[in-house]
């Protein structure tokens, strides 16, 4: 039965209200338009010039006093805004779904994500260890430490508005660096929510220093300010693969660093001995999830010869019976495209399908008649011989290539054939293929699994890719060492000054 649901901007500004978000224009900012229906949820004003420069001013001023607090306090804000998050858990994940069109389940887990990211780095702000090294001199120490680096800029993507901030915002507060927050002009509400909700964590900390987190709104001008401010001692960038070519060489031509999430063009290999329903599972949620909008999307399915006929049958079928409607309603699996962009680019790829002869099922439009100004979408199925130009590409939506191979070796080449490097995987239950898809001479990117798909990741594990992906790691593992500068000491203990490497100098 359909649930009846209050207008997507009633429900944003109830959403906005219980969680402390106040102060919207109530006209003459910039409109925030909702995926669900097309409509305008609310009004922002975005930063100036002198606002984005105060924030920087107030982050670098915050940096002075938050890298001399204890990493174990620092923790401390973490874990209050984890319990925050617990608290707000369900109002947040129903703006995610208003505000980025994902449904409630997807929503929510990206709000525990953001609680997960909490608990581990509570837990890492007393682990934030160094080295004992040996030395080779008499009566001498070396050891390894680190040392905040700086004010850190996180520049996020619509499709996840708020979990990418937390896997940099909770490692970089425990490592002694301020944030500050540029979303995506997409999806700013999500993020003033987030930010609302931690200030009730630093009142409840009660001395952090004022400016130690902060959102900048803006478009592409604020972006590229905070990326050319050389108060910035890191800059993590979620996005488009061009956004990182331009992010890159600013940043790295004033020498600061750069954390860069962008471009995934990920494949599933089928071997011979898959659990097919196990597959056909694994395939639909990894390209229909979230309609095709995660950077770890399956966007290409490389399948034996022998199955290739069954399992685009069965993933054709799958892909017609998909609940296709509003995010909030129970029951529906797959909400809409965020845009007209989108949905134009959705076409123009299948159009390019057929340029390079193969056929394309599904791809339809839907409930035009009920939200016309909205975009859903069939999930697209594109059946090819061969590997073509058009697989190069990512596309940012259902769309799911699939192409026969004859032996492991050339799946793989076909895998990795592709300017993109974040995510891979095999269905396969033979251990000879899973340890080669595995190995140095296997998948080349930053994830590779075996039978799961390539879309999702646990918080433990570092996340990020290779090549055009571009070579970034957040979140879980050792990517905190991103977010400190390391640094190499020698204690002299002894009465002596011997020199290394048996240098003499005598006097």
């Amino acid at each position: 039965m359909t649930q009846s649901l209050p207008s997507p901007a009633a429900h944003a500004r109830a959403v906005l209200a219980e969680l402390g978000v106040a102060g919207l224009p109530a006209d003459g900012g910039v409109a925030v338009r909702c995926p669900i229906d097309g409509a305008i949820l609310t009004q922002v004003a975005y930063d100036d010039a002198k606002a984005v420069e105060a924030k920087v001013s107030a982050a670098v001023r915050a940096f002075r006093q938050w890298r001399i607090v204890p990493a174990p306090r620092r923790g401390e804000l973490v874990r209050l805004l984890g319990e925050e998050l617990r608290a707000a858990k369900a109002q947040l994940a129903a703006l995610v779904t208003l505000e980025a069109g994902k449904i409630a389940s997807e929503a929510a887990g990206e709000v525990q994500e953001m609680i997960d990211i909490c608990d581990f780095a509570v837990g890492l702000s007393r682990q934030l260890h160094g080295l004992t090294i040996a030395s080779e001199r008499p009566g001498h120490a070396m050891r390894e430490t680190w040392q905040p680096l700086g004010p850190v800029v996180v520049i996020s993507a619509f499709n996840f508005p708020v979990a990418v901030w937390a896997w940099n915002a909770c490692l970089a507060l425990v490592c002694g660096d301020p944030v500050i927050w540029k979303p995506s002009e997409k999806t700013p509400l999500t993020a003033l929510a987030v930010q609302a909700i931690l200030d009730r964590a630093l009142a409840r900390f009660g001395d952090a220093p004022e400016g130690l987190t902060s959102v900048v709104l803006g478009g592409r001008d604020a972006g590229e300010r905070l990326v050319r401010d050389p108060c910035i001692a890191l800059v993590s960038a979620t996005g488009s693969t061009r956004m990182g070519q331009a992010v890159a060489p600013i940043v790295a031509g004033r020498f600061g660093r750069s954390i860069l999430e962008l471009g995934g063009n990920n494949a599933m290999i089928v071997t011979p001995s898959a659990d097919l329903s196990l597959t056909v599972r694994a395939i639909v949620f990894s390209a229909a999830g979230t309609a095709g909008q995660r950077c770890t999307s399956l966007r290409r399915l490389i399948v034996h010869e022998s199955l290739v006929d069954k399992v685009a049958d069965a993933v054709e079928s799958a892909f017609s019976r998909l609940p296709v409607g509003d995010p909030r309603q129970d029951g529906v699996l797959l909400g809409p495209l965020h845009d007209a962009a989108a949905y134009q680019a959705f076409v123009a790829a299948m159009d390019q399908v057929r340029a390079d002869g193969g056929g394309v099922s599904g791809g339809e439009r839907l409930l035009i008649d009920e939200h016309p100004d909205a975009f859903y979408v069939r999930p697209a199925l594109a059946r090819l011989a061969a590997p073509s130009p058009g697989m190069q590409r990512e596309t940012f939506a259902p769309l799911l290539h699939v192409v026969p191979y004859r032996d492991f070796d050339e799946a793989v080449a076909i895998q990795n054939d592709v300017p993109q490097g974040l995510s891979s995987c095999v269905m396969t239950n033979d251990i000879r293929e899973a340890e080669a898809f595995l190995s140095a001479a296997g998948s080349d990117c930053g994830i590779a699994n075996v039978n799961i798909g390539p879309s999702g990741a646990e918080i433990g594990g570092a996340f990020g890719g290779e090549k055009e992906t571009g070579g970034g790691r957040e979140s879980g593992s050792d990517s905190w060492k991103q977010y400190m500068r390391r640094q190499t000491a020698t204690v002299n203990y002894s009465g002596a000054l011997p020199l290394a490497q048996g240098v003499r100098f005598d006097l």
